[in-house]
């Protein structure tokens, strides 16, 4: 019966899925990112006249506008990030290791600002610290002063507390699932053993933690690098991200060739950091 099997029957082959496939998404993304971005790459090389202009570029990158955009973006992310890493870590603490009555309504409250709108915290803070805010309202009226005392929220630290707000919960969320996984049995053995609570912390709880604070450490930084709701809504005085130059260049001033030029150091600075996350990653194991 087998030597039947074997020479009338042909064995059957493992079906594999057709390697055509991948053509649909390729095409969709090519079609959707790959050629606009192309386009964008192009038109930096290009002036309004079609006529190629490099003198252009080497212009922008040494001009002040690009370097105090391309300051002010990068200290506002590295900023931002790392007050998101300390809040949420902070937060995710207190919320897994310290349960109290409300904890989990608390942790989905946070998890809110994942699903609304960016401006909508920039409003709320408006209302709160604005010149004519609650906050100014309430102390100009009970000591009499003639000028707004609380006026942070129009430079660089109200663009960062306005993302720290918005951003700390990206970082919130992995924490949580992170510390989820952490064995109670090695936190209850260390306190018997006499360790203190930072040390159970830095020893026991902070080494499961590094795959989340580098995930969400990583998304915080490059979503803060890209972010232009907030600093628009600010309106801070001086405060100019690359995001927000490349609007103002080409959306106010008209000028194409300049803000391709800028959104292609954008895209760079965006590729850049996430190639370094990956790096870092891959060193570390995660």
């Amino acid at each position: 019966m087998s030597e039947a099997l074997a020479i009338g029957m042909p064995t059957a082959r493992k079906r594999e899925p057709g390697r055509l496939w991948i053509v649909p998404p390729a095409a969709l993304l090519a079609l959707l990112f790959f050629y606009p971005l192309a386009l964008i790459v192009r038109q930096a090389f290009l002036d309004d006249s079609g006529v190629a202009n490099v003198a252009e570029i080497v212009r922008v990158l040494h001009s002040r506008f690009f370097l105090n955009a391309l300051v002010n973006t990068v200290t506002i992310s590295v900023t931002a990030t790392a007050g998101c890493l300390v809040v949420g870590l902070v937060l995710a603490l207190i919320l897994a290791f310290v349960p109290f009555p409300g904890s989990g309504f608390i942790a989905r409250l946070i998890d809110t600002f994942i699903a609304l709108p960016t401006f909508l915290v920039t409003l709320a803070f408006t209302f709160l610290y604005g010149s004519a805010g609650m906050l100014n309202s309430g102390l100009m009226e009970a000591f009499s002063l003639p000028l707004p005392p609380v006026d942070f929220l129009y430079s660089t630290w109200g663009v960062v507390l306005a993302e720290v707000t918005v951003y700390t919960p990206f970082i919130l969320r992995p924490l949580l699932a992170a510390f989820s996984l952490v064995d109670r049995g090695q936190i209850e053995a260390a306190s018997v053993l006499g360790a203190r609570p930072f040390r159970i912390v830095r020893q026991v709880i902070l080494p499961a933690a590094v795959p989340a604070l580098i995930a969400g450490g990583s998304l915080c930084l490059l979503l803060t690098v890209n972010e232009f709701g907030i600093v628009l809504f600010i309106g801070a005085k001086g405060v100019i991200t690359l995001p927000l130059l490349i609007y103002g260049k080409a959306i106010q001033e008209s000028a194409y060739q300049v803000a391709c030029i800028i959104a292609v150091v954008n895209i760079a600075l965006s590729l850049g950091l996430f190639g370094l996350y990956r790096f870092a990653a891959g060193r570390l194991g995660v």
